[in-house]
């Protein structure tokens, strides 16, 4: 425990205090990569007019591939390519290849994986676009609602496709070209009524909310498209890949995530870009211009060694988080002494022998890391009185499931000290969770959720300009209902620029599984410094559960207007 007593909260304007936080941050961000000389801003590519190309691609770079070419140059143009084995291109086990595809577009006749890179070392991509025809996402206009707007009918316009629609709805202004409205509780079910016309209905026990039901007849409607058979849904995807580099690379669309990189090293994304397509632009013409990019988060990044360095990119209208950088929490079941049993779902651990583990408790303070001596089987079966407090928790429900159905596989760690934590607490390797990424210089937002997501710890998130997210800015959190691990330490977030959020744009928060509020030291030595925040909800700046923090130099032009402090603080140690 700090010998400062942890603060009650408090709402102060500015704290102007740097104390050894923000020095410890500085050293940590040498793991950063090299950011002596930032790259310029990421544009969209000068529109070259691509002609259509019969060659197989695939069959292109294989060939360049066995006859042992280490930079391969692809002849511009537009490739169609059909999916195999669920994705298009897949390369596994280069070592030192440089692969440029300047004006070259990537067509993906199928909604599944367009790029996949596993086991791959040092391979830079450059240049390439990448599309979707179909697209993953229909849209079309609505045309009718329910008086209380339980149900709207929407006319699928023309030059978009209607295989099989799948729940991801999200509506837009048709004149502005922004979201309308948050989410709702859509059912699952999208009902055919002929003519290119559907019905889509909110589930659960809605009511009508003026504030949030704001949708109206002549809206857009977006929801996603499948088609073909399935497969893994992301646009470009790593898995065990080390010091990968993609620069200046185009994603117009993806059937979920855009960069998805797993169990990765070392990851670089320099002038990246996410956004909708121009209709002019357009191979196929179109009715409306698109109002979606990808139907997911623009750069996720899980169970890196080594987080992602995220360069001068840019991502617009995505239908999830513009950055998320996380490792794997393994549910807690309880702990005796120096034993701690667990249940792993997604049959899937991140936990060996001679691991450090970091802990995220279910109440009380955060216990002091300790290390794997020890990792075995647990057959204790799931009990009753266990399943009765999973239910409780606050907790996505396919993850509720494996827990309570047995999917799960149950491991007892022995720890190389005593360790106290309740049943409902979690824990994760701090090794694999994405610690020493740098997000910098990055143009992000227009999209439904967060902007920047952090769960990893010795990083920075610098630079950026986050503009109309309509949830956080910046996040800083461990996230118990997706099992996203961890609890970020050593963090800066400096001199960015942030407009027009409709929730407090810098959010530092930890909970537990029943949503209370973490103390101090959860979060530890984390600096937010000189960003400039202007038509955002209030508070600007919400802190909890850290010690050693710092918040200096932020820039409120609308403070003066407002009747309570920018700044609200819970559990918290302020830096000395």
């Amino acid at each position: 425990m700090s010998h400062t007593a942890a603060r009650p909260s408090l709402r102060i304007p500015l704290l102007p205090i740097i104390g050894s936080g923000l020095i410890a941050a500085l050293v940590f961000l040498t793991a950063c990569g090299d950011t002596k000389e930032d790259p310029p801003a990421a544009t969209l590519p000068e529109k070259v007019v691509l002609q259509e190309r019969s060659e197989d691609l695939r069959a292109l770079i294989d060939k360049e591939l066995a006859a042992g070419n280490k930079r391969i140059v692809i002849p511009q143009g537009r490739y169609r390519v059909q999916a195999q084995r669920g994705g298009h291109l897949h390369f596994s086990n280069l070592a030192d290849v440089e692969i440029i595809a300047e004006n070259v577009e990537l067509v993906c006749t199928s909604t599944v994986r367009a790029l996949m890179f596993e086991d791959c070392t040092n391979v830079t991509l450059r240049g390439l676009t990448v599309d979707y025809d179909p697209l993953p996402f229909t849209q079309g206009k609505i045309i009718a609602m329910a008086p209380d707007k339980s149900w709207l009918d929407f006319e699928v316009a023309k030059g978009y496709p209607e295989n099989q629609l799948k729940e991801r709805i999200q509506i837009y202004d048709p004149v502005s070209g922004v979201l309308r409205r948050g989410d709702a509780r859509w059912s699952q079910e999208i009902e055919a009524l002929g003519g290119h016309r559907y019905r889509v209905k909110k589930e659960g026990k809605y009511q009508f909310d003026p504030d949030q039901d704001t949708e109206q007849i002549g809206d857009i409607l977006v929801t996603n498209n499948a088609f073909h058979k399935p497969g893994s849904p992301h646009a470009i995807e790593l898995r065990g890949c080390k010091n990968m580099r993609f620069e200046d690379i185009t994603l117009f669309a993806s059937p979920s995530f855009g960069f998805f990189e797993r169990n990765c090293n070392g990851s670089s994304f320099l002038r990246c870009i996410v956004d909708r397509r121009d209709p002019a632009d357009d191979p196929v013409k179109r009715a409306q211009p698109r109002m979606r990019s990808l139907n997911a988060d623009a750069f996720h990044s899980k169970d890196a060694a080594k987080g992602p360095a995220i360069i001068a990119c840019k991502a617009h209208f995505q239908g999830d988080d513009c950055v998320n950088i996380n490792g794997r929490y393994h549910y807690v079941r309880g702990s005796k002494g120096r034993e701690v049993r667990i249940a792993i779902s997604d049959q899937a651990t991140t936990i060996e022998v001679g691991d450090p583990i970091e802990f995220l408790p279910y109440s009380g303070p955060r216990p002091p890391d300790a290390v794997v001596v020890k990792k075995q089987p647990d057959s204790m079966p799931i009990t009753d009185e266990e399943k009765a407090f999973i239910r409780k928790l606050r907790l996505d429900e396919r993850i509720r499931t494996e827990l309570l159905d047995g999917e799960a596989e149950y491991v007892t760690l022995t720890l190389d000290r005593d360790v106290a934590l309740p049943a409902g607490s979690a824990l994760c390797c701090p090794l694999r969770i994405g610690n020493g990424f740098a997000v910098k210089d990055c143009d992000f937002g227009h999209n439904r959720s967060r902007g920047i997501l952090i769960k990893a710890s010795k990083g920075e998130v610098s630079g950026n300009r986050i503009t109309n997210s309509r949830m956080a800015a910046v996040l800083v959190s461990p996230e118990f209902w997706w099992m996203e691990a961890g609890c970020p330490s050593d963090l800066i977030i400096q001199n960015n620029i942030i407009q027009g959020s409709l929730q407090t744009p810098i959010q530092i928060h930890a909970r537990s599984g029943n949503g209370r509020t973490l103390p101090a030291g959860t979060l530890r030595n984390i600096s937010i410094l000189n960003n400039r925040i202007e038509d955002c909800a209030w508070p600007l700046i919400h802190v909890t559960s850290t010690s050693n923090l710092t918040i200096k130099g932020n820039i409120f032009p609308d403070a003066p207007s407002k009747p309570s402090e920018p700044v609200l603080l819970e559990n918290c140690v302020v830096a000395d």
